[in-house]
């Protein structure tokens, strides 16, 4: 298994002593945009994330089923002023990018926060 610094975005520790919070947000696209969806997701979401003061990791989880693919996108954030830092004053909306309508089958107007129970 190559090591945890061979991937761009494997979690990093957190800097302060409050709860790690994961903000998840869930998308569908056609099977047909996949792998466009998931480059685009890579070229927008991902490198915005790694920019984002407070990140501290982000997974992009990916399922097809029947006709649709479905998208997970789990960002790890220091604190919930973390997130507001990237998402703005209302964190549990989510953050979309101009073609994310090319894509996406709808936009889902709120993301779920959880609270960090445990980790490796």
């Amino acid at each position: 298994m190559p090591p945890a610094s061979a991937y761009p975005f494997s979690p990093k520790p957190a800097a302060s002593s409050e709860k790690m919070i994961a903000r998840v947000w869930h998308g569908t696209t056609s099977k047909e945009n996949r792998a466009a969806y998931l480059e685009y997701l890579k070229d927008t979401g991902l490198k915005e994330f790694k920019r984002s003061k407070g990140n501290v990791g982000a997974f992009i989880l990916v399922r097809d089923s029947q006709e649709l693919t479905e998208y997970l996108v789990v960002t790890l954030w220091e604190s919930m002023s973390a997130i507001q830092g990237f998402a703005g004053k209302d964190p549990s909306r989510p953050v979309y990018y101009p073609k994310d309508s090319e894509f996406l089958l709808g936009l889902e107007d709120s993301v779920k926060h959880y609270e960090v129970a445990a980790k490796l």
